[in-house]
């Protein structure tokens, strides 16, 4: 398989510095791009998930939010207030 159509990513810069860090998450998306390969990432890193057209928030297993066209900033605020909403009991 050489081009397949879906990519599962776990973490895929976790452990690089932020330059090489871009250019593997600018290669996926190009992948998405340029060869409309579906991408399923994981990760913990705002930044990253900015790459995404659409991030899926999940808390013990469950899906409790999700966000279109995502930036760093509001993906940091989403888990903020999923955070606060864990505290709170509420998710």
């Amino acid at each position: 398989m050489s081009r397949p159509e879906v990519i599962f990513a776990d973490e895929p810069t976790g452990n690089l510095d932020s330059r090489s860090g871009a250019e593997v998450l600018s290669f996926l998306r190009n992948s998405v791009r340029d060869f409309g390969q579906t991408i399923v990432m994981v990760t913990h890193d705002p930044n990253a998930a900015s790459y995404a057209d659409r991030v899926v928030f999940l808390a013990d297993g469950h899906i409790v939010d999700d966000l279109y066209a995502p930036t760093a900033d509001a993906v940091l605020d989403r888990l903020k207030r999923l955070d606060k909403s864990a505290l709170d009991g509420t998710v």
